[in-house]
């Protein structure tokens, strides 16, 4: 259940400080253009119990702004200066004003997510190079990294401020791909928009598409019945397996022990194997749909034991090499602090002692008592390293649970044809980098008229050059891998 507030611009800090107060976090910030002019949209979450607060502020069409929110939270301040950025609200009182998502040669007074914005402009330099911060001091030099890579990544700029080997600053520069999805979303039927859905972060299908179908379900009053719940988590908690498989033997292999990331591998091939078994997709993709779930087959209990071990035993070989365990061990720590200033979500937050999991602050089943939520305290590489390892024993143990007397096949309440009065909804979901939240509105029609996407990778991004102050240069990435932040899902 939401709670929806509508408030004037000038009440709007009081509001969220006493949100905020009151153990809420910022989800979620979304400008809207209604034909009455533009629409300003806060969601604040909470847990134990599940609660969701929105504030709504009408702005003034001929100057749209809105005071700052980012004195009173970080992320705040982020998702003001990417609406400044897309659509030309201006957050007043901002501490720092400079673009974020806006590229330099975009003209000045253009703004994409606009129903003016046109097409496109022709590429040209008005904005000039980005306004990066200069480390100044004897021995200090710069290392550009950059935004093109050497690997099947999208573009990313690193700039690392050094002396010696030791990193003073760092400045991760995103959004080089402004690929304006969420207004491929406006317009379309809810069931058209699945695809798009699917493809926000390609390794992140099922949590994506779980968080688009719960808004929109929520938006449509679409009641999904408990079994097809149950299968939605199963399909998670597989994307959840093999990814963290990955990370582990990519984080392995980044200290040089090559032949445990062989190893990690050889086990996510067998949990791809099993992906496509259950879904006919090894991406899980066309499992989550609109009112329901398809699960062509059910995991294996005592092949999914079996991974389990496999993958313990291959953390315990990993943690008992002196060499991985000395490089993971104290590099890059992310304070408990930090953590929670910064936002952070995930394993990312869960490593450096946020006991947050949307699985359980915000469930869309209910997974006890399988489910446990393990933390650590000191917030390094090795931290997250051994965040993941029991994360995945959970998520077997939560399987394993979840169908047990379980029936594969298609459970789906989605109706032909939806109409519906102007409405709004929202589906939160942990994926496994972290808390994903969608929001999307519908016209009478049915139709969307607005999606906003928040990726896990948003809140965390900014956590990653904290924890490298300090660090050296070739842990970066060693550390980087430790976040395995998403670009794709970040620039949107």
């Amino acid at each position: 259940m939401t709670t929806t507030l509508d408030i004037d611009a000038a009440h709007l800090a009081k509001h969220a400080a006493e949100l905020l107060q009151n153990g809420h976090r910022l989800a979620l910030t979304a400008a809207h253009e209604d034909p009455d002019g533009p629409r300003v949209v806060y969601l604040f979450t909470a847990p134990d119990p599940d609660r969701r607060t929105e504030l709504h502020v009408r702005l003034d069409p001929d100057e749209p702004a809105v005071p700052s929110l980012a004195a009173l939270s970080f992320p705040a301040g982020r998702f003001e200066r990417e609406m400044r950025d897309l659509y030309g609200i201006v957050p007043t009182g901002h501490p720092l004003p400079r673009r974020l998502v806006r590229h330099h040669h975009w003209p000045r007074g253009w703004y994409p997510m606009r129903a003016d914005a046109g097409p496109p402009p022709p590429f040209g330099d008005p904005e000039g190079p980005y306004p990066f911060v200069q480390v100044d001091g004897p021995g200090v030099y710069e290392i550009p990294v950059g935004p093109v890579h050497a690997g099947l990544i999208e573009p990313g700029h690193f700039r690392f401020s050094v002396v010696g080997e030791s990193i003073l600053k760092l400045k991760a520069r995103l959004w080089f791909v402004h690929k304006g999805l969420e207004k491929l979303f406006q317009g379309r039927p809810p069931l058209d928009a699945l695809p798009l859905a699917e493809r926000v972060s390609g390794d992140t299908t099922v949590g994506h598409t779980l968080a688009y179908c719960l808004a929109v379900e929520d938006a449509t009053g679409c009641v999904v019945s408990p079994g097809a719940q149950r299968m939605r988590a199963v399909l998670l908690e597989l994307e959840r397996l093999y990814t963290h498989v990955t990370d582990l033997g990519a984080l392995c292999n980044d200290v040089g022990h090559s032949v445990l990331n062989a190893q990690c591998g050889r086990v996510r091939e067998q949990l791809l194997r099993l992906n496509a078994d259950v879904t006919d997709h090894r991406l899980l993709r066309g499992g989550v749909i609109l009112g329901g779930a398809v699960v062509r087959t059910l995991p294996d209990p005592a092949a999914l034991k079996a991974i389990g071990a496999g993958i313990a035993e291959l953390a315990d070989l990993a943690l008992g090499h002196t060499v991985v365990a000395d490089r993971f061990t104290g590099t890059a720590p992310l304070s408990t602090d930090a953590a929670r200033d910064l936002g952070a979500l995930g394993p990312v937050a869960r490593a450096s002692g946020l006991d947050i999991d949307a699985r359980r602050d915000h469930p869309f089943t209910d997974l006890r008592p399988a489910l446990t939520v393990p933390t650590a305290t000191t917030g390094d590489v090795l931290a997250r390293f051994q965040i993941r390892v029991r994360e995945i024993a959970v998520s077997i143990d939560v399987i394993r649970d979840l169908t047990y007397a379980m029936n594969p096949g298609l459970l789906t309440s989605w109706p032909s044809a939806v109409g519906t009065a102007r409405a709004s909804g929202t589906g939160i979901v942990e994926g496994w980098r972290g808390t994903i939240v969608h929001r999307v509105e519908l016209a009478p029609d049915g139709t969307l008229t607005r999606a906003k996407i928040v990726d896990p990778s948003f809140f965390n991004w900014p956590a990653l050059p904290v924890a490298l102050t300090g660090a050296i240069v070739p842990d970066f990435p060693l550390v980087n891998k430790s976040f395995n932040l998403s670009y794709a899902g970040n620039d949107l």
